[in-house]
């Protein structure tokens, strides 16, 4: 690797680029700033475009006629490093580590969507141009919901036309197994506030006399679930599109102990979750209820002896082919109702949202998409999956755009995205950089 790609890297990490972070919206500008001087300098015409919240970052290259038109997409913002006490270094000082770079954005997405950015100009000092028109669309709001983006393609839909999308925000099923991801499960969210008293009582004086707001959330929330694991929301598996047979074999086959994996990485003690499904099924293509978070009462050192006035739990649903949001939202609302205890009162917020997608991986440009990864891979037979996480962005591409989005990962299953010591290794960073000029030379044609 040239020592200038690598700090590139470095730089492009060392901005604190939190987005959901008021505090840190000067950093976010900053680095949107930077990406835009280092893709004026490989060569495109890039500028920032003002959201009502953080800009989106837009260039291309000159477009000819008769071309494929590509669009590359990412981000640039990231998670809060919250908690620090967990980073073996500073989180926004890179580190390289037995080939490896830690921090922050280092893998979701700084590092993936640098890879594609670093493509294009090898490909420009080579030839002088590229062989497609190609767009980057990179966001600095992915980590809040791309709550923007959406309008931003609306009111830029003739300039931004194109063939298709290409993202690299998504994993690989094992080191040097080349992955092209063809569906992601969608999310939606709610939050849940249960009340007794009009204030915390205490627990000596009215214990047994009224309802425990936390007594009552806990035992709702016990019912979500069966004891095999399974939802047990009135009508929530009624739309559940059922996996392929081609899928369920083709995952079988795959280089990867999903047990083991799962296991290794989060270090549970055993695995659970709806039966008659493999890990890798239920992790890729079936919903899940989640209690996200839960709280009430006293929560400081010691003991207090309080029934507190209200407790409440944040909820997520992850979403999978053909259910609808909105409509589970409904589901799990009437469900909660129902199975309210007696003795308190309830309120619903409802939280983000964002659709499933999935795609077909047999299509023109899907095998031009596993053409490229051979290239880029030595030659590696790529893996076809789909994912647990959720791009909302992917479902706003084909309704807004009308084109279809390859998924093409550069990630590990150990790479820590979301949490303390995320890390990328700079062999899948080289890689990234083959990939790029390997899906727009097949793309082009």
């Amino acid at each position: 690797m040239r020592a200038s790609h690598l700090e590139d890297y470095y730089q492009f990490l060392r901005f604190p680029s939190v987005s959901t972070d008021e505090a840190h919206t000067d950093d976010v500008a900053h680095c949107a700033h930077w990406l835009v001087e280092k893709l004026t300098a490989v060569g495109l015409e890039a500028k920032l475009m003002p959201t009502p919240g953080h800009p989106v970052v837009w260039a291309k290259n000159k477009h000819q006629p008769g071309r494929k038109t590509v669009m590359i997409y990412g981000h640039y913002d990231v998670q809060p490093p919250d908690p620090l006490d967990l980073w073996d270094s500073p989180p926004f000082d890179p580190v390289l580590k037995n080939g490896y770079v830690f921090a922050r954005g280092s893998t979701d997405n700084k590092g993936q969507i640098l890879a594609h950015i670093l493509g294009v100009q090898e490909t420009i000092e080579r030839d002088g141009e590229l062989p497609v028109n190609l767009h980057f669309i990179i966001e600095g709001e992915e980590e809040i919901g791309s709550g923007n983006l959406g309008n931003f393609l609306t009111q830029n839909l003739e300039a931004l036309r194109c063939d298709v999308v290409v993202v690299s925000d998504t994993g690989m099923v094992a080191r040097g197994v080349p992955t092209l991801s063809y569906g992601l499960r969608g999310v939606t969210a709610l939050e849940v506030k249960i009340t007794g008293s009009k204030m915390d009582l205490h627990s000596g004086m009215f214990g047994g006399a009224v309802a425990n707001p936390i007594t009552a959330l806990t035992q709702l929330l016990a019912t979500l679930h069966d004891k095999e694991g399974r939802i047990a929301i009135e009508g929530f598996y009624d739309k559940v599109k059922p996996l392929e047979d081609w899928e369920r074999e083709a995952w079988r086959k795959l280089p990867l102990d999903g047990d083991k994996e799962i296991l290794g990485e989060t270090g549970s003690p055993d695995l659970y979750g709806e039966k008659g499904y493999s890990t890798l099924e239920r992790l890729w293509a079936r919903p899940t209820a989640e209690i996200n978070g839960i709280g009430g009462g006293y929560q400081g050192p010691g003991t207090k002896t309080v029934i507190a006035s209200h407790a409440m739990a944040k909820l997520t649903f992850r979403l999978v082919p053909n259910q609808d949001g909105p409509e589970i939202l409904e589901l799990a609302k009437k469900h909660l109702r129902k199975h309210l205890p007696a003795g308190v009162t309830m309120e619903i917020t409802d939280g983000h949202s964002g659709p499933w997608y999935l795609t077909d991986p047999h299509s023109s440009v899907g095998q031009a998409a596993q053409r490229a990864l051979r290239d880029a891979f030595s030659g590696a037979e790529p893996a076809l999956i789909r994912e647990g996480g959720s791009i909302p962005i992917t479902s706003q591409f084909r309704t807004i755009l009308g084109v279809e989005t390859l998924l093409l990962g550069l990630a590990l299953a150990d790479c820590r995205a979301h949490s303390p010591n995320e890390n990328f290794p700079l062999e899948n960073f080289d890689a990234g950089i083959r990939l790029n000029k390997a899906i727009l030379q097949e793309l082009a044609k």
